[in-house]
């Protein structure tokens, strides 16, 4: 492992709109081996990553389930499934390119996923593999962004790490709509939480606040990311205390 790395065991969380690409529904190939191969440069740096990824690419709970007529805890439990999918995905992708890598899943499937196990997740982490954690945290009316910062607060990661979909960062408004939004070198939780500010769930920031792991968000397009955040080089926006 390299000397001069900032973070040892990191948390990834990735959008499942990441792995859109160009398609409009469901899994492109290019962003999946995309971010396979960003994890592998890590990877071979000796750090500890774990791996949460959302299902909107798939199925977004709340919008879905609505327009389906269905309750959002139903709706809440086919993302969940959805996430599972991607999930799956993710780690054949990764296998592929020689990361060893374990799938485990908050809702038991037991011929697919592992299930969840803290202990059995954070030894896994010390052999050198990947885990990818799928089904949100089991329960409805609880975002990936919340299992995000459950789980890296479970497993003691050191830092938060949010790709986002072609936006480098936290801004002072939503910068696809607002060309006068400002891009932030760094924010305190509080401000995220008390600004409204909608780059992740406020009960995830709260979440990570009370365990102090800092967040960074960053764009997951751009190549080379996540080794530099982890060579300590200026990258998104850093979110801490």
């Amino acid at each position: 492992m390299g000397n001069d790395l900032k973070y040892k065991r990191i948390l990834l969380k990735i959008s499942g709109e990441a792995l859109l690409g160009d398609k409009e529904f469901g899994i492109d190939q290019k962003p999946l081996e995309m971010i396979a191969n960003e994890v592998k440069k890590a990877h071979n740096e000796g750090v500890e990553i774990a791996i949460v990824v959302g299902g909107g690419n798939i199925f977004r709970g709340v919008n879905n389930s609505a327009k389906l007529g269905m309750d959002q805890a139903s709706g809440d439990y086919v993302g969940m499934l959805a996430t599972v999918m991607n999930a799956i995905l993710l780690q054949s992708a990764l296998r592929a390119i020689d990361v060893p890598c374990r799938v485990q899943s908050a809702i038991q499937m037991n011929q697919v996923a592992e299930p969840y196990l803290r202990f059995k997740a954070i030894r896994h982490l010390e052999k050198g593999r990947v885990v990818i954690f799928a089904a949100g945290t089991g329960n409805p009316f609880f975002t990936t962004d919340t299992a995000a910062a459950l789980r890296a607060s479970e497993i003691n990661a050191e830092v938060m790490l949010m790709a986002k979909n072609g936006v480098d960062g936290v801004y002072t408004d939503d910068p696809k709509l607002n060309p006068e939004a400002k891009k932030l070198d760094s924010i305190k939780y509080d401000d995220i939480i008390k600004n409204g500010l909608k780059v992740m769930d406020t009960s995830s920031c709260a979440l990570c606040k009370q365990n102090n792991i800092p967040i960074i968000v960053f764009d997951f397009q751009a190549k080379g990311s996540i080794l530099d955040i982890l060579h300590s080089k200026k990258v998104g926006t850093f979110v801490g205390g």
